[in-house]
């Protein structure tokens, strides 16, 4: 049986920033949602256990136990400061259900209860729990959105935090805002907390410099070591990678070619991006996210296109297409005008734009995979041969691995003044 899992942000809408994630399973476990089948509740329990550290990383995260598992004490693995207890009709009909709530709830366990309706069944359990999540999705009538905000006011009203899930597009989210959510969790998400940009700067900068001699057929690093030279960020964060615990150094490396010359032309392609940070966008929580979802599709994309028979593109080429799939969100100007200015291969053009193509279905893959379309995942994975087996390992591995990187990023404030770095006026 495969096993695809996910995570997706769940935004507060008033402050700006991601509150925590919800770990999405594969929406074909339908037995698992019977208390009777102990042997697909350890598949999940199992899964959990293993990913520890790469799913309770930061912040909340949301995850909808099964009757089997709450009753197994499964919850108690993991740290009740950063878990919510989701649960569903299914547990809620269980008449041993009060009980072991009650329970979890006596030693600090916070509960979620998921897409709530106007139910006994439902009220029933409101003393019990903290978030009430609702499904937004097809409610943008009228009708159905003076619905949406009188349950949001009614919740309120019982002091629960409302967090409205389904959130896949802009019109999504201007909903969530005027019906009066708390939080809002889905797709669109990450791509809502991106500042933008303005293109000209984009393209005017240092850091679209970079990109255009790295993307060379012969970078020459002189020129590189040039460009980030003279920009006291670039050289900052360059720094930052090349010493931090992802490269292991026995000695700390001090000038730009000495790092140029550690990462090697190849790497630096793969992790030109991860230099771009902008300090023009405000909120730095939102660079951090849009950053974090674009580096995490990078090195999911580049992991599983060593399956793929035939790609047209090398694979420091799909980590780029990972990357470069979030552009649109932090410079103000269509994805299509964009992409004319970076030499990147036609084909990741045709993927990011269009859809179109193998790397077009690779990105399609990855989208939906963050979308938890269990469904369309099967499809394409097949279609590009990929063993969808794989898949949930790998993307948690990703997961774990970005979390890893960043952290060397940020290091403590006693290393950061240990690296020097001469600051220069932009050229």
């Amino acid at each position: 049986m495969d096993k695809y899992v996910t995570r997706q942000p769940i935004k507060a809408l008033k402050e700006d920033r991601i509150i925590g994630y919800e770990v999405l399973f594969q929406k074909d476990y339908d037995s698992l949602y019977s208390s009777s089948d102990v042997a697909a509740a350890d598949t999940i329990a199992g899964f959990l256990m293993q990913n520890t550290e790469s799913i309770f990383h930061d912040k909340l995260t949301f995850v909808t136990f099964t009757p089997s598992l709450l009753f197994r004490n499964t919850p108690k693995i993991f740290d009740k400061e950063k878990m919510v207890i989701q649960i569903e009709d299914h547990v809620m009909i269980h008449p041993l259900s009060p009980t072991i709530i009650r329970k979890y709830r006596a030693e600090g366990y916070v509960f979620a209860i998921n897409d709530f309706q106007f139910s006994p069944k439902y009220f029933s359990m409101l003393d019990y729990v903290t978030y009430i999540k609702i499904d937004i999705r097809n409610k943008q009538d009228g009708k159905e959105r003076s619905s949406l905000k009188n349950l949001i006011n009614t919740m309120k009203g019982f002091d629960k935090k409302c967090i409205v899930t389904g959130v896949s597009s802009m019109a999504d989210y201007e909903l969530a805002i005027e019906v009066g959510a708390d939080y809002a969790e889905g797709s669109y998400v990450a791509e809502a907390m991106a500042g933008k940009v303005n293109r000209m700067e984009f393209l005017e900068g240092n850091f679209f410099q970079l990109v255009v001699e790295v993307s060379k057929d012969e970078p020459d690093i002189e020129k590189i070591e040039e460009i980030i030279n003279r920009d006291a960020a670039l050289s900052y964060a360059l720094l930052k990678i090349v010493n931090s615990a992802y490269f292991a150094l026995r000695r700390r490396v001090s000038s730009i070619r000495q790092a140029l010359v550690t990462m090697g032309i190849s790497q630096l392609k793969q992790w030109v991006y991860l230099l771009s940070f902008n300090n023009d966008i405000d909120n730095e929580e939102s660079l951090e996210a849009m950053m974090k979802l674009s580096f995490l599709r990078a090195n999911f994309a580049m992991t599983i296109s060593d399956h793929i028979k035939d790609l047209p593109i090398i694979r420091s080429e799909v980590y780029m297409m990972g990357m470069f799939s979030t552009l649109q969100y932090m410079i103000n100007a269509p994805l299509e005008e964009i992409l004319e200015e970076v030499p990147v291969a036609q084909e990741i053009k045709d993927a990011l734009i269009r859809k179109e193509g193998v790397c077009g279905e690779l990105y399609e893959l990855i989208l939906s995979y963050e979308d938890a379309e269990w469904k369309k995942v099967k499809q394409l994975s097949d279609k590009l041969e990929i063993p969808s087996g794989q898949l949930a390992q790998t993307y948690m591995d990703c997961v774990e691995a970005v979390n890893e990187i960043w952290n060397g990023l940020t290091v403590s404030a006693d290393q950061e003044t240990d690296i020097p770095v001469t600051k220069k006026t932009h050229a």
